[in-house]
């Protein structure tokens, strides 16, 4: 049986509280295991508890580019004392969306880079934010050994695609990519072997999914969207996926 995987969702988040039961025995019904990405400290020991309660939740700790002014030392320690149990380090990036001065960048570059350290150090995969940053994202991790890097929610062009290709990083396409020409046509030029699929709940989606917050449930769709426009099955799309989720996780 194929599993398919959510590769970046924060199902820890306030907004799914309420119905998270029946979300995970959904995810057991329709064979689906969540990358659950976390904002700050306290977020990321919302999720290690999320975790205990399904072996489809695999928990990422970390501190979200608009969180930068979390407590490292505190996140370093939960990470060092809970390695067994973390799947990955994320969600952790760059964003000058939330830069209102250049001792903000300094700290978003200062976080991102701790963490980074981190997962290289216990060889867990990250799964990084890049709007706005993604060249800088690009240089940062020349210095950093992981191939086990995902850049969630690619809005890059061709040409930085092809470098994060090249650097042997995973790329990820949600919901979106149903209804938006520019990410089909990068996803055409994707490494298969590099691609990953992604719901980033609980953001809310316009045209077909009228503005719900994502939900796990998608993630087929979005699979059957990308077989289509990679001209292949639906059971062979999957397949691959899982492939390439398990390389991203390193099991």
């Amino acid at each position: 049986m194929v599993w398919l995987y959510d590769s970046h969702i924060h199902l820890s988040d306030p907004a799914y509280a309420d119905d998270i039961h029946s979300t995970l025995k959904a995810m057991s019904g329709m064979k689906i295991k969540a990358c659950c990405v976390s904002m700050d400290t306290a977020n990321s020991h919302q999720t290690l508890d999320l975790a205990k309660k399904s072996d489809h939740v695999l928990p990422f700790v970390g501190i979200h580019p608009e969180c930068v002014n979390d407590d490292l030392e505190l996140m370093e320690n939960m990470i060092r004392e809970n390695i067994q149990s973390i799947s990955g380090i994320g969600e952790i990036g760059l964003d000058p969306t939330f830069v209102t001065s250049e001792d903000d960048t300094t700290r978003q570059v200062h976080v991102f880079e701790s963490l980074l350290g981190m997962a290289e150090t216990y060889r867990k995969p990250v799964s990084i934010h890049s709007r706005k940053s993604l060249d800088q994202i690009l240089e940062i991790m020349t210095s950093y050994t992981t191939k086990h890097a995902l850049l969630h929610w690619f809005d890059g062009g061709k040409k930085q695609l092809r470098i994060a290709m090249d650097m042997g990083f995973f790329v990820s396409f949600g919901p979106v990519l149903i209804y938006a020409n520019d990410k089909q046509v990068l996803l055409s030029k994707t490494d298969p072997s590099r691609i990953l699929v992604e719901t980033d709940g609980p953001v809310n989606f316009s045209r077909c999914f009228e503005k719900k917050p994502a939900q796990i449930g998608f993630i087929p769709s979005v699979v059957f969207c990308a077989s289509k426009i990679l001209d292949t099955s639906y059971e062979e799309m999957s397949s691959q996926l899982e492939i390439n989720s398990k390389a991203y996780l390193g099991i």
